[in-house]
């Protein structure tokens, strides 16, 4: 090669343009996410409502014990055009909760005198609560049109009122002894030969002694009005009872030289009054009250209906 000759020129491939390593990494950082979400996923419900005001997909959310566990993805009419389908992804740590005897809820504000309950949809919207059951794995579920009844939170005895009808009683009203509240109704479902109805009381711990065989109930809802010649006399148990409802009960004294009827046993029937008999208002045997003690888990009472069949 003369001296007069250029050297040539050794020419190399170029690397990967610095700019394409920013997408690149989006890319990679993207599709792990996809993945994580994918894997975190629980399995999808359906659940039939009668109706779904308010509902909307991939916003309204299911909560558990005031945490988020699922999602609304879709709603849409029943086939009988009588019912909504409302689609739930589960999150995948409660996964749990799709199994048999699950109870599903639409929360709506509720103002009343037994209680104030879901004022945060007005700003929010309204969300799905659960009650988790202990079934197999279920993938469709009939929806509640209200709030379950609360499960046995506290101590005490359930009893059984009968009527010839509901009356102004609903869930949630007063149970009241001399004016004092001392339990609460629970629920209330027609007779299995629909000739009445049936409530469930339950009167708490300290105060179950009073409940005797003996016992009378009436109903104490509403107001009382006695018209006479200098007037009529109006009388309520209490602002509560006036709107929800409400029940009293009185036990008669002991005949001379006898002792109080017995306690009345867990799930006793006693028929509930129309009204109240004035000698029952004037009842007034010595019974001790229990004091106040810590409630401890207990199991939740099974369904109405199989505790009025005598069922376990």
């Amino acid at each position: 090669m003369s001296a007069d000759q250029p050297k040539p020129t050794v020419s190399r491939p170029r690397g990967l343009p610095l700019i394409w390593i920013v997408p690149f990494v989006a890319l990679v950082v993207g599709g792990w996410m996809v993945a994580q979400e994918y894997l975190q996923r629980g399995p999808e419900v359906e659940i039939l409502f009668l109706d779904a005001a308010g509902v909307q997909p991939g916003s309204t959310k299911l909560e558990h014990k005031g945490v988020t566990v699922g999602q609304v993805t879709d709603v849409r009419i029943a086939k009988d055009l009588e019912h909504v389908v409302v689609r739930l992804q589960l999150n995948g740590d409660v996964a749990a909760l799709a199994a048999e005897g699950s109870q599903f809820w639409i929360v709506h504000p509720k103002i009343g005198f037994s209680g104030v309950s879901g004022l945060d949809t007005l700003v929010s919207g309204v969300r799905l609560n659960v009650r988790p059951g202990d079934g197999p794995t279920a993938e469709r579920f009939v929806g509640l049109n209200q709030a379950p009844p609360p499960l046995n939170e506290k101590l005490g005895r359930a009893i059984f009122l009968e009527s010839p009808k509901l009356g102004a009683i609903s869930p949630g009203a007063p149970v009241y002894y001399r004016e004092v509240k001392v339990g609460q109704v629970e629920t209330s479902a027609l007779a299995e030969d629909a000739t009445k109805v049936i409530a469930r009381v339950r009167i708490e711990d300290r105060y179950v002694d009073l409940v005797r065989t003996s016992s009378r109930f009436w109903n104490a809802g509403g107001l009382n009005v006695k018209v006479g010649l200098l007037g009529a006399e109006i009388k309520s148990t209490s602002v509560e009872s006036l709107f929800s409802g409400g029940v009293s009960f009185a036990t008669p004294e002991p005949a001379d030289g006898k002792e109080l009827a017995p306690v009345a046993e867990e799930g006793r029937h006693f028929m509930l009054e129309s009204k109240v008999d004035e000698k029952w208002e004037e009842w007034a045997p010595v019974i001790p009250i229990h004091p106040q003690q810590a409630s401890p888990d207990t199991k939740p009472d099974p369904p109405l209906q199989q505790m009025m069949s005598g069922g376990a």
